[in-house]
């Protein structure tokens, strides 16, 4: 089996999309890692892409009753809420271990030195 190709993608599903102007859409890696894994779980069957696009839709019309702008640079920020809402709402982590696993990277991030690669080991 093929992987169907995505709008505006590079070419099958697990390739990097690209933009009107033919650059990647991520302006960070994390992002790129939150497309792929939102991805991957919808195509494991944790969720559908009209479930998906439903849930993101909430997340961003909240943020913006919260005052988000909306000029298009918070958009993965959205993403990633709308991933971890989904897999704690699918039970594929409870919001202790979210909490938990976010904190952990958070350390890490902090002792990590600037343009080295995140390690979770680095959190102390």
């Amino acid at each position: 089996m093929t992987d169907p190709q995505l709008p505006g993608s590079t070419g099958r599903l697990g390739d990097i999309p690209l933009g009107d102007d033919g650059r990647p859409v991520f302006a960070e890696p994390w992002e790129a890692s939150a497309f792929a894994l939102a991805v991957r779980l919808s195509g494991e069957g944790h969720f559908t892409w009209d479930e998906w696009a439903a849930t993101l839709r909430e997340e961003i019309r909240a943020a913006q009753r919260e005052g988000d702008p909306d000029l298009g640079d918070t958009y993965y920020r959205h993403w990633l809420r709308t991933l971890e809402r989904l897999c704690r709402e699918r039970g594929l982590v409870s919001g202790p271990e979210a909490s938990d696993r976010k904190e952990a990277w958070r350390r890490a991030y902090l002792n990590t030195p600037h343009g080295k690669p995140v390690n979770l080991a680095a959190g102390g």
